[in-house]
């Protein structure tokens, strides 16, 4: 089986970015910095979309260019697509900032 790829910016992330469309049950080579580790898909994964790299648990913070991109709204785990189905955007929810009503 070919290797595929996928590359994470900061030492932090925990998805990367896959650089073509990966099969499930393919082996992703992330290249992190120097690093390079291996992460098998449990499911397709489309060019430019993310992977989970690490488990992420519900609530968690999905961080990809060492900032937070949002919320796991269910458990995913590692070899994951990370996308809308299954989190939850944060960036410019006034309803999330502390002491504003929901």
């Amino acid at each position: 089986m070919a290797f595929k790829g996928a590359v994470a910016l900061s030492d932090r992330d925990n998805v990367a970015t896959c650089l073509e469309a990966i099969e499930t049950g393919a082996k992703v080579e992330v290249r992190r910095g120097d690093e390079t580790n291996q992460v098998k898909t449990l499911e397709k994964i489309p060019f430019g979309f993310k992977i989970a790299i690490t488990d992420i648990a519900r609530g968690s913070h999905i961080v990809k260019y060492g900032q937070s991109i949002g919320i796991a709204s269910s458990d995913i785990e590692k070899g994951n697509l990370v996308h809308i189905h299954n989190l939850e955007g944060t960036r410019g929810r006034g309803d999330l900032v502390k002491g504003v009503a929901k």
